[in-house]
């Protein structure tokens, strides 16, 4: 099993305590957003998550528990653009803590195990294309030797993401426009050794020296491991996404970043009425059991496929 923590909320940045006593206690819960009322107990045994992918925008409160994880395989997806605080209004200086945070983390697990990304791209009258090739190569300069591989995509207008960022002046950008700007940002990218790939995206970039990749990835999931893996492609995630199949943990309408682009969050106040339920002793991030929930036992396994070592 591959858990992913998560898509939907920033659990390293304001729910790490959280999923540590999970981890202490081998289980956790988890409410299916489509069907709130089903509750899923996930285990969380050594010999059965096969690996950990954490996505955050901010890990720096989880520095220092990596070591409750030294059973567990994990790698992250550590989120970094060039966005003012109209735009992540909750997330610390980039130039003066998140990029030293970023090469701490480095340091601490290896820069195999640490993905930056650069997402989601869009243009508007204060974030012209320069801008972003720009601080892209300003970024690029500061990480390349804390990591080996950077992932872009652009924005996705989601009904919520269309709500949320209709006063920002966002542009349209044209295929042309996407191909341009991606090609600088992969000479960037090549000029200081990183692999630059995409996320999701329709858009064939192979021309400008960009592949597709994925996020919960296979290939460096078994680097890691040392062995294959039998999981297949997510079928709940998009036709372009060639993520593996992964377990979610996280929580809707529970990230404080507050990033008006953020598909995950309905609205602040929605965030600080479900903050309030947060419990790091409770199995169930931010909620509470009531008498219509029914808890079953996932039924998950390893994904190890121990037949096949990538040492034989």
């Amino acid at each position: 099993m591959i858990l992913s923590v998560s898509r939907r909320t920033d659990i390293p940045n304001y729910y790490s305590e959280w999923f540590m006593n999970r981890i202490k206690e081998g289980f956790l819960y988890v409410r299916n957003p489509m069907n709130p009322h089903q509750i899923s107990r996930i285990d969380l045994s050594p010999d059965i998550v096969d690996c950990i992918v954490f996505w955050t925008k901010n890990p720096a409160n989880m520095i220092d528990k990596l070591d409750f994880l030294k059973d567990y395989a994990y790698y992250f997806q550590f989120t970094l653009t060039g966005y003012g605080k109209e735009i992540e209004p909750n997330l610390p200086d980039k130039r003066k803590e998140l990029i030293a945070t970023f090469q701490a983390l480095s340091e601490k697990i290896g820069k195999e195990k640490i993905i930056w990304r650069y997402d989601p791209i869009f243009i508007s009258t204060k974030y012209s294309a320069e801008y972003h090739v720009k601080v892209f190569a300003e970024i690029a300069e500061n990480l390349s030797d804390y990591t080996k591989r950077v992932v872009i995509s652009f924005l996705d207008f989601y009904a919520k993401t269309r709500r949320n960022t209709k006063e920002l002046g966002i542009k349209t950008m044209t295929k042309e426009e996407m191909v341009d700007l991606a090609g600088k940002m992969a000479g960037i990218a090549a000029s200081h050794n990183l692999i630059l790939e995409t996320c999701a995206e329709q858009i064939d970039l192979e021309k400008a020296g960009i592949r597709h990749g994925s996020c919960i990835d296979k290939k460096l999931i078994e680097q890691i491991l040392g062995c294959k893996l039998l999981g297949t492609k997510d079928k709940n995630q998009r036709q372009e996404c060639f993520c593996m199949e992964s377990i979610d943990v996280g929580t809707y309408n529970t990230c404080y970043n507050g990033c008006r682009y953020c598909y995950a969050n309905f609205n602040d106040e929605k965030v600080k009425e479900n903050a309030k339920l947060y419990d790091e002793t409770s199995p169930l991030l931010c909620g509470t059991i009531t008498a219509e929930d029914k808890i079953t036992e996932r039924k998950v396994c390893s994904l190890k496929d121990m037949q096949n070592s990538l040492f034989d």
